[in-house]
């Protein structure tokens, strides 16, 4: 058996050297004394600093991993009290305890004068990241975050509850969008009527719980010492390798590069569609008239085909799969009261992450679930790695992970599309999302840039920063009119924007690297998934630019780069 293949197949939490096997979180009083143990143990050589790091960072996991439960087993069913109760519990009841401890035993290790003796190359990344976590803390932010935590749950219990009726049966939101790929255009139009009147029956509640966070988190940088969220969430985030201006101009060269060609894409259906005007319930269909795709019908058939395109790439990559299934780490379809998205959520003790989705049986399924998948396969490569922390790498890395494996299975879709027509139609609608991905991350992006330097904004004021950056990027030759009130709360559809904060760049960066990975796979498919799984497993020990060079490509979002990614993918639509 391969070391690899040992990584998938091996289902169980390594022995515990520190804790005890029997350790269980039950309340503050039975972890604190193992951070009052590290706060005071005496170390005296570079191996006793090492032999404390790897104590520090199982109970690290250990406690990581409860919270992980707790967190999926909530969104798995946002109205069940008991299990808001539970993940409530850790936020207000644990957490708070653990941050000035941290903040601690940073300080311990930084000072200590064994902290040379470590192995530079090894652990440069980590040093380095808790420098940043020693420079930003503030005990008085340690209650702002919780209530911030505590903030964000409000999201999930408000999206997870909306539904629609429509010809007479009540569905979640994500199925009733199903219908904006109907070729009956009356169809589609009334779905996404009722899906975003439903929105608007929260929005003055979603727009609150916004304004809400944002002066929560204003306060958290400028205890911080920071002008803005903004600052310090880059600060944060271990943004080491770009500044807010980098980003910024890189929405430029987004709009420059890529924005006319989704503008390109847009004409070309309307008149495939023989429409007069476009309007936003026909970006969705099939321009060829048939019938949506329908690549699954269940959860189990999903996961199924999933593992089999997972199989022809490399065995390893599907036994992933298989070992999740036996564990019982999966819960894909949609269902009232079940949190919106989907996430692939790493439990740092056992090693086998959960993916978490809301299937309806769409071609975006499948994109969704390889997306996750890839990201599992990320986890199964670093569950190893001594660190915990050395098992989060920042999300350049993360969601290379995740949209390269999007695009390197694309040639084995056949497992889920048998006929070719069908196959073509999936393969040029997402790659046509591809670069549709562009726009978007860049509205996101910009949006948050203006919300948090401008952070006592009215919602008016919001609602028209959104409308002028929507319409820079987005749907350009698609007609809202009548539509205009819908317009200013399109944003709020956006997860991120409440549960993580700056969270969505790094998606366009990725984009841009999966297309790279994907053109080396074009060339020499062995080679390029090698380096693919040797980046993956470098986990976090390692700079981003070096991950990316062990993948053979190059961390470089600029405007150059891109345009000749972007003409990649244009030329690979031309060959389907």
């Amino acid at each position: 058996m391969t070391p690899s293949a040992t990584l998938a197949t091996d289902t169980q939490r390594p022995p515990r050297q520190y804790l005890p096997e029997a350790f269980t979180v039950t309340d503050w009083a039975a972890i604190e004394p193992y951070f009052i143990e590290l706060r005071d143990r005496q170390v005296t050589s570079a191996a006793e600093l090492e032999r404390w790091l790897l104590n520090r960072s199982e109970l690290e996991a250990a406690l990581s991993e409860d919270l992980a439960w707790r967190y999926i087993r909530m969104t798995c069913d946002t109205q069940d009290g008991v299990r808001t109760e539970a993940f409530q519990f850790f936020v207000n009841e644990v957490e708070p305890h653990v941050a000035p401890y941290d903040h601690a035993l940073n300080e311990k290790m930084l000072a200590s004068e064994f902290l040379s003796g470590l192995d530079e190359n090894r652990y440069r990344v980590f040093i380095r990241s808790v420098r940043q976590a020693l420079a930003i803390y503030r005990p008085e932010n340690v209650p702002l975050k919780t209530e911030i935590s505590t903030q964000q749950q409000q999201y999930a219990a408000l999206a997870g509850a909306m539904t629609v009726t429509l010809d007479g049966e009540e569905l979640t939101l994500p199925r009733a969008a199903d219908r904006l790929k109907s070729p009956d255009r009356q169809v589609r139009e009334t779905a996404w009527r009722a899906v975003q009147e439903r929105r608007l029956q929260d929005a003055k509640a979603l727009d609150e719980l916004y304004t809400r966070l944002i002066g929560l988190r204003h306060q958290v940088a400028l205890n911080a010492g920071f002008a803005n969220f903004r600052d310090y969430m880059f600060a944060a985030l271990g943004r080491f390798d770009y500044t807010p201006q980098d980003t910024l101009d890189f929405h430029r060269a987004i709009r420059e590069t890529v924005v006319p060609l989704t503008d390109n894409l847009d004409l070309e259906r309307r008149q495939d569609l023989a429409l007069a005007e476009l309007r936003p319930w026909d970006l969705d269909v099939d321009v060829s008239g048939q019938a949506p795709l329908r690549p699954f019908e269940t959860g189990e058939e999903l996961l199924a085909k999933t593992t089999t395109v997972f199989d022809r790439l490399d065995p390893f990559l599907g036994q992933c799969l298989r070992t999740m299934g036996q564990m019982g780490n999966l819960d894909l379809e949609s269902r009232k009261g079940k949190a919106p998205g989907g996430y692939n959520y790493p439990l740092d003790e056992t090693g086998v992450p959960f993916i978490f989705m809301n299937a309806t049986s769409s071609l975006r399924d499948v994109v969704t679930m390889l997306h996750e998948g890839g990201h599992a396969v990320h986890s199964f490569l670093t569950r190893r790695l001594p660190l915990s922390a050395d098992k989060h790498p920042p999300s350049e890395v993360a969601e290379l992970a995740s949209m390269s494996m999007e695009l390197l299975s694309i040639d084995h879709w056949d497992v889920f599309f048998g006929d070719p027509e069908e196959l073509r139609r999936a393969k040029r609608t997402h790659l046509e999302s591809v670069l549709e991905t562009f726009p978007w991350v860049a509205t996101i992006d910009k949006f948050q840039h203006w919300v948090y330097e401008h952070p006592t904004h009215t919602e008016e004021q919001r609602h028209a920063r959104w409308v002028e950056l929507f319409d820079e990027f987005n749907q350009r030759t698609v007609s809202w009119k009548g539509l205009e009130h819908i317009k200013p709360f399109l944003w709020q559809k956006q997860l991120h924007l409440y549960e993580v904060p700056f969270y969505y760049i790094e998606y366009a960066m990725a984009q841009l690297g999966a297309i790279a990975v994907w053109r080396n796979y074009r060339q020499n498919p062995q080679q390029a998934l090698a380096g693919y799984q040797r980046a993956l497993a470098l986990g976090y020990t390692a700079p981003i630019g070096e991950i990316y060079a062990a993948a053979g490509i190059r961390f470089d979002f600029s405007t150059e780069y891109l345009r000749t990614l972007a003409d990649f993918v244009q030329d690979e639509m031309a060959k389907i």
